[in-house]
């Protein structure tokens, strides 16, 4: 998913900003490309840049730009099920990342989630969140979506917990970034 506005963060369109020199889009697309057997990025027209820099390099599914929740809707009308989701601000996502949130995957749909207080211990902004099990887990950005019943795993894995949505975000990606690699 590569196709939102990127408003909060403010820095143009969001999946082509760096983290340690390298456009988040690449990053997870790097990640997610030796688990998947196809990969579609799916930008809208508020992101004609990522959409050129993509091209010729994966399939294109163009979304309206209405919305995740539309633009997904729009995805997966066009793909076969299941379908793996993973949106472009994911850029410390590492393919064993993506391996552990599918393992044991039935074919259903899945959310995977990070601990909340994991996202506020490495200082990173925290949306959406709900409680699984007795914590606060939040929603990373990648989900399984199929036909089969729906499920939730939560990983504690610093590639999934940091989600760029804000200036500080980038900062903590950026840092993190430099430290491991």
């Amino acid at each position: 998913m590569c196709g939102g506005r990127g408003t909060r963060l403010g820095m143009g369109e969001k999946p082509l900003v760096e983290v340690g020199g390298e456009p988040m889009v690449d990053r997870v697309l790097a990640a997610i490309s030796p688990v998947a057997d196809t990969v579609h990025a799916t930008p809208s027209p508020h992101t004609p840049e990522t959409r050129a820099h993509l091209e010729g390099r994966v399939p294109i599914v163009e979304t309206p730009g209405e919305g995740y929740v539309s633009d997904l809707s729009v995805a997966l009308s066009r793909v076969e099920r299941p379908v793996l989701t993973v949106t472009a601000d994911l850029p410390l996502v590492r393919a064993a990342d993506v391996r552990a949130a599918l393992e044991g995957d039935e074919n259903g749909s899945l959310t995977v989630c990070v601990p909340v207080d994991r996202k506020r211990e490495l200082g990173l902004s925290v949306g959406t969140r709900f409680e699984h099990d007795g914590r606060q887990v939040a929603p990373t950005g990648l989900n399984v979506v199929g036909d089969g019943p729906d499920s939730v795993r939560v990983l504690d894995r610093i590639g999934l917990a940091v989600n760029v949505n804000t200036y500080e975000d980038l900062e903590v990606a950026s840092s993190v970034i430099s430290e491991r690699f």
